[in-house]
């Protein structure tokens, strides 16, 4: 074997050996906080919370663009949210469908005089709008012109006259205690201020819904949303888990996350020059608490909270995917003074190191390794043994961590309550590795190239919407 072939073995073995290091060591990292967490909230009476004098108000942030297919039953949803003291803001983004007259005509709204300074800027707020029905006082509707999400979450914060705000995209459903969940890390705070709080995110394809809430929980029936299933179970019990643990999480999900309003607005809001604004706005929050020499945390809790549908068909999947490899690049480089920076701590030594490696340049990696082994096939030059048995090791490693998360799910919160439910999973987990993780990958160099050639739209998001099955 010469010298240059020799040294790119050793390299893919140096780095197979790293890479399933960490996962191992964050999956192990999560049992101990997960059991730790469910543990220290087994006796919690969330109760106490509702009655209690001391619970902040809440303001629920909803952006909503062409969402008449589910958005009335969403509203209704989160107007029943089992807590005491919040408002319910919907801001319609200058949707181009009839969402705004069925918003109208289902909650009997009438446009009314509204003071609100616009303290983050954002796209002209056409009117406000309140219900004439004092059943519906909770909920305040704003119709703005287009700007996209990020402008949207701003002119609700300009808008929501409460200390927490909750924003949560409006085509995902939450969980009736979900606020209560959320908002204790926020009471409890005592040294440290509580700045952000983010839960687990669940697939709701095929599950039977009705009038905006959750009646029977399913496994999605087509393979495409069950692998996500499959993924989202690794990525929220056994990675941010861990991270929320390490104090290096960059990420809370946009479907929802509850926020210090008055932190978010100094920090300058959500970036509107960003298409993964919740990851963009977490880390420059996150910054600005360190650079303020001011000490916060930023929370994880493992509970289910929030229901959402995913991609059903490989060409919207490919869309998302790619939004997500451009925020997750424009994250990474304007933050680029965190990485082994020790100023931010576990943040610059752990967090961002991490999110570069594992999560932006492994697919890279694993591209350039794919081209690298057609390279040798084509000149007669590949170790079949030695490329054998890294490609069964690695498939059992990924085949195991996801075994290892179905378990996770099982012992702790146990959604999926039949037998052959599980069994899918299972079955799932065996064909994630071969049919949807390479198309994933391939997703994220594609999010690369549009990059590469400026590309800076989200994407068309169709979704079918909740409907009882």
């Amino acid at each position: 074997m010469d010298i240059p072939r020799f040294l790119v073995y050793h390299a893919i073995f140096i780095l197979t050996v790293l890479i399933f290091t960490t996962y191992l060591g964050l999956t192990i990292y999560s049992a101990i906080s997960l059991r730790k967490y469910l543990r220290k909230n087994s006796y919690v009476d969330y109760n106490s919370i509702v009655a209690s004098p001391l619970a902040p108000s809440l303001s629920v942030i909803a952006p909503a663009y062409n969402e008449s297919r589910s958005i009335v039953d969403n509203i209704r949803t989160l107007l029943s949210l089992y807590y005491n003291n919040y408002e319910v803001v919907v801001i319609n983004d200058g949707s181009s469908d009839d969402s705004l007259e069925k918003i109208k005509e289902a909650y009997d709204l009438e446009k009314v005089n509204y003071y609100f300074d616009y303290r983050l800027p954002c796209e002209r707020i056409r009117g406000v709008y309140k219900s004439k029905n004092r059943s519906f006082k909770r909920l305040t509707v704003i119709d703005k012109q287009n700007g996209g999400k990020a402008d949207t979450l701003n002119a609700g914060l300009n808008v929501c006259r409460n200390d927490l705000v909750v924003s949560i995209d409006a085509d995902s459903i939450m969980e009736p205690d979900a606020l209560l969940k959320l908002v204790k890390p926020f009471m409890e705070a005592k040294e440290k201020r509580v700045i952000g709080a983010g839960g687990v995110i669940r697939i709701a394809n095929s599950c039977e819904i009705v009038g905006g809430h959750i009646k029977k929980i399913n496994l999605p029936k087509q393979f495409l949303p069950r692998a996500q299933v499959m993924e989202y179970t690794r990525a929220f019990l056994m990675g941010r888990m861990a991270w929320s643990e390490l104090d290096g999480l960059l990420l809370i999900s946009g479907a929802l996350g509850m926020f210090d309003r008055e932190i978010l607005i100094q920090a300058g809001g959500y970036s509107t020059k960003t298409v993964g604004e919740d990851m963009e706005m977490v880390v420059r929050i996150r910054r600005y608490m360190t650079e303020k020499g001011l000490d916060y945390d930023v929370v994880y809790i493992p509970d289910p909270l929030c229901w959402t549908e995913v991609p059903a068909n490989w060409k919207i999947l490919a869309r998302q995917r790619s939004r997500w490899t451009r925020g997750t690049m424009e994250t990474l480089y304007t933050h680029r003074k965190l990485l082994f920076n020790r100023k931010y701590g576990k943040l610059g030594m752990l967090g961002y190191p991490y999110w570069l490696l594992f999560e932006y340049l492994a697919p890279i990696i694993e591209f350039l390794g794919i081209l690298w082994f057609f390279f040798l096939v084509i000149t007669g030059k590949l170790n079949w043994p030695f490329f054998l048995l890294l490609t069964g090791f690695v498939y059992f490693f990924a085949v195991s961590l996801s075994i290892w998360a179905v378990l996770f799910e099982e012992i702790t919160f146990h959604k999926y309550e039949r037998r052959r439910d599980v069994l899918r999973l299972v079955a799932t987990a065996f064909m994630e590795p071969l049919f949807y993780h390479p198309m994933v990958m391939l997703m994220s160099i594609k999010g690369n190239l549009d990059k590469l050639f400026n590309k800076k739209s989200w994407g068309k998001m169709d979704r079918k919407g909740f409907t009882k099955s």
